[in-house]
């Protein structure tokens, strides 16, 4: 009789492991994606959401990311014959991937076609190429904010606007005249001040025919290679915003010495530097002496951006852990039918709702602000609301959503563990959260119409639920004793933010969703860790609605 002999050091196979969450429409299977864009005048854009979604979801994108991550920037301060060219070397995979995002006009659609729910569609863009890959989404953001505050100089968009809205990636280190698209960034902190701007020590030399001679270090100049970049400096008239191409003519680089790279944490792929201006010319924008004024309207962009990345980032860790609960078993069942997982996994999943929601409304304020001034005050007030409070959460639904997986979270080879290295960024990105409490206070201050506008919103949803309308009468009664205390500014920002998701859900997401939010985030019986909704939820239809479709 042949018997077959299994050697003793022979690996087994292995069983019960996930296939990888890879070649699905990340736009299509979203819960909230395409319900959002309809109720907000964004789908007619809902067939390139589609290819977006389909991108970012293929095999190819995440095999991209998994490469840009490992092989990181690096700099090439000197050539080989000792000349200084400040240039940095990317991984192909980088460049491929920013082809691809520009390509879909992540970075302009709402500026190339300005049409009702513009802003929201190029969001979702946004939202979307935050789970391809997130370093690449820092240039992107940067040159999407740059555009309205560039096109305030007639004379300065002439001359770049045509290269900033381009769809087509250059990936050359030249004159951005010779190439065929451009991408902008920002150099505005510096060592001693961090955050502070007030603080900044780089000064601005009149040359005396419109240019400005720029000298000083800057701390944290993200995307360093950027063809054009926003940065202030010190003139006689106080603090201004400059303009400064990286390369001049010649093809020498306009006096930006790059000190080193970052070694961060996460966002590995993105090129993060010190950099010392040496001589760097520029050109003043905006008014002399009001710089802070001009790069914080960069700002407004860009942190309601992060709201719409981090909500796309805390999409993606639910649906990988979804996923992953759909196809691994325990104890005889498949995860995804255990009570308990079941409850993380809806609870997590309520918390990206409501935060996808509340970043896509201000992004359709934005869109209507031209029309209408409440609008213009709810996006105003509602961009650092926002970005503080998704960003906040974002890091703790990923780390939920990587024990979800258990120890295979916990390895290079599944992307939870670049999400885990991610999450924190977009907290600290654009002002810490301290920093955007305190911009809150200074926008109720200056702005009080804001505050009407902000009430008026959560006034939408009065009367759909009797726990809700006990919520809002409370936060109106103690709106005006919070908003004159600063070390109550985090709690402030915190109920503004949750009372928003709240009438959100209650006007557009399913009736469930809406119900276990508020059982949990607005009754205060809730722990703040995942896994508490009540048994009254119905965690096995919430959890299960969110398993993307593949």
């Amino acid at each position: 009789m042949n018997v077959d002999i299994v050697p003793r050091y022979a690996t087994p196979e292995a069983t019960n492991q996930v296939p990888i969450l890879a070649d699905y429409d990340a736009f299509g299977a979203d819960p909230v994606l395409a319900e959002a864009i309809a109720v907000f005048d964004a789908d007619w854009a809902s067939e390139r959401l589609h290819e977006a979604g389909r991108t970012v979801g293929s095999a190819g994108v995440q095999e991209l990311a998994r490469l840009a991550n490992r092989h990181t920037p690096e700099l090439r301060a000197f050539d080989r014959f000792g000349n200084r060219i400040d240039q940095i070397e990317f991984h192909p995979a980088w460049h491929e991937l920013m082809e691809l995002a520009i390509g879909q006009e992540t970075h302009a659609l709402a500026w190339n076609r300005p049409a009702p729910g513009a802003q929201v569609a190029r969001a979702a863009l946004s939202y979307l190429w935050s789970q391809g890959e997130s370093g690449i989404c820092c240039p992107i953001s940067m040159t999407y904010a740059a555009i309205p505050v560039l096109r305030q100089e007639p004379d300065l968009w002439a001359q770049w606007g045509r290269l900033i809205s381009s769809n087509r990636y250059d990936r050359r280190q030249m004159p951005a005249m010779g190439k065929t698209g451009v991408t902008v960034g920002t150099a505005m902190t510096e060592k001693q001040g961090g955050s502070d701007l007030r603080q900044t020590q780089t000064v601005a030399e009149d040359n005396g025919d419109g240019t400005w001679s720029l000298t000083g270090h800057k701390w944290f100049f993200s995307v360093p290679h950027s063809d054009l970049f926003l940065t202030l400096a010190r003139t006689q008239e106080g603090i201004s915003c400059f303009v400064v191409p990286g390369w001049l003519p010649d093809g020498s680089r306009n006096g930006v010495a790059i000190q080193r790279l970052k070694d961060k944490c996460g966002n590995r792929s993105n090129a993060s530097s010190e950099v010392e201006f040496r001589g760097a010319i520029g050109h003043m924008i905006g008014e002399p002496g009001r710089g802070l004024r001009t790069g914080l309207s960069m700002n407004q962009g860009s942190r309601l951006d992060i709201a719409a990345a981090s909500a796309g980032q805390m999409r993606l860790a639910v649906s990988l852990a979804a996923h992953h609960a759909q196809h691994r078993r325990a104890f005889q069942r498949a995860l995804i039918d255990q009570p308990i997982m079941q409850n993380v996994i809806a609870d997590l999943a309520i918390e990206a709702e409501a935060a996808g929601w509340l970043a896509f409304r201000l992004f359709a304020a934005v869109d209507r602000q031209r029309e209408s001034e409440s609008e213009r005050l709810l996006a105003r007030i509602g961009a650092p609301i926002a970005k503080y409070w998704v960003a906040k959460r974002t890091p703790a639904v990923v780390v939920e959503a990587l024990e979800c997986h258990g120890g295979n979270g916990f390895i290079e080879e599944n992307p939870m563990a670049r999400l885990y290295r991610e999450a924190p960024l977009n907290s600290v990105w654009e002002g810490s959260g301290n920093v955007i409490c305190l911009d809150v206070l200074r926008s109720l201050e200056r702005e009080p119409d804001s505050l009407p506008a902000l009430l008026d919103e959560m006034r939408e949803a009065e009367g759909e639920d009797r726990r809700y309308d006990s919520a809002l009468a409370g936060i109106e009664g103690e709106l005006a004793e919070m908003a004159r205390d600063e070390g109550q500014a985090r709690r402030l920002v915190e109920r503004l933010a949750v009372m928003l998701q709240a009438s959100l859900l209650l006007r557009h997401a399913p009736n469930a969703v809406a119900d276990a939010f508020i059982a949990t985030r607005l009754e205060g019986r809730w722990a703040g860790h995942f896994g508490d909704l009540p048994g009254s939820v119905d965690a096995g239809a919430l959890a299960r609605r969110a398993v993307p479709a593949t």
